[in-house]
């Protein structure tokens, strides 16, 4: 999947996805048909230039989320109370801001990108 999303093209896109079909098409025949029958929103971010794509694609603040919830929660059968379940939440919440305040790779070129594309709606 990596190189469906890292292609420089929507048509590498596309390519990369035949060749992921080729290998995979049996095992994950649904999601592959799913990736072909939405391919206009699947390849929308391919509107936008290679430093600007790989900060959506590699920034998904909610699965990120998700994952660590599911960290903290999943090693438990049962929790003794709904406040125990709160705090399990609250350490996945704390351990995942701390990654939000990391800064992203190669910022100034990325704000250039941004002021170019939303002159209007960017401000600094």
């Amino acid at each position: 999947m990596k190189d469906v999303y890292a292609a420089p093209t929507r048509q590498a896109a596309m390519e990369a996805l035949d060749a992921l079909d080729a290998k995979w098409g049996a095992k994950y025949a649904y999601d592959i048909k799913s990736w072909r029958e939405n391919r206009e929103d699947f390849t929308a971010f391919f509107d936008f230039p290679m430093e600007i794509r790989q900060i959506i694609y590699t920034t998904n603040l909610i699965e990120n989320l998700n994952g660590k919830i599911r960290k903290y929660t999943k090693n438990k059968l049962s929790f003794p109370t709904d406040e125990a379940v709160l705090k399990s939440v609250y350490l996945a919440f704390w351990e995942v801001s701390k990654k939000w305040t990391m800064p992203i790779r190669n910022w100034g070129m990325v704000l250039n990108q941004f002021l170019t594309i939303f002159d209007k709606r960017v401000r600094i």
